[in-house]
């Protein structure tokens, strides 16, 4: 896949399935992240890479997340409460991008965040190159001080995303959705 064919087809897919990444495009994926930009090269990353039965570890770590932060009598979260084990199973592999924050006089925290928030864009480019999908997840579990805590995290650090990552369930291509000139104008 040529370069202009990636950057102008990429899209996310939620719904994936075995086979997640082999090794040789793991190592392609980890080597894509590690070449964004990095102001002062601070290298402000960290991956933690979940896979196999250290899926339910994870959704172990959202369960009892969810248990502490929402309220069981209320059915809205006594679903998401019981959604939250399974969270971790809808992909065959899960990195976890974390910005790891260096106080700096000329790089601010949010250009390290922005850093972390490129190698993510980076991972799923090169898994989507290499015939692979995948979806980029925040959502509560992205800002948890309990989460945190549990993937042995200081405050400072921030998760930036999920990084889903399988095979497409469907080949459905999803039609470009914005129209250019909504974004971009001329400066007056």
């Amino acid at each position: 896949m040529n370069a202009i064919d990636l950057l102008l087809n990429r899209q996310s897919d939620s719904k994936l399935q075995a086979p997640g990444p082999t090794k040789e495009q793991l190592s392609i994926i980890q080597q894509a992240a590690l070449k964004v930009p990095d102001h002062g090269a601070l290298k402000p990353w960290k991956f933690i890479i979940v896979e196999g039965e250290k899926r339910h570890k994870l959704g172990e770590i959202y369960y009892q997340s969810a248990i502490k932060n929402l309220n069981p009598e209320n059915p809205v979260d006594a679903k998401a409460i019981e959604r939250s084990k399974e969270m971790p199973l809808r992909a065959p592999m899960i990195i976890i991008a974390i910005a790891k924050y260096t106080e700096h006089a000329k790089v601010p925290r949010i250009e390290q965040v922005q850093s972390a928030g490129c190698a993510v864009m980076a991972m799923q480019q090169a898994a989507y190159a290499q015939g692979l999908a995948g979806v980029w997840r925040t959502g509560s579990y992205a800002s948890c001080e309990h989460v945190k805590a549990a993937l042995d995290l200081n405050e400072l650090d921030e998760i930036v995303g999920y990084l889903y990552l399988g095979s497409a369930t469907n080949d459905f291509v999803k039609p470009h959705r914005h129209d250019i000139n909504e974004f971009f104008s001329e400066l007056k």
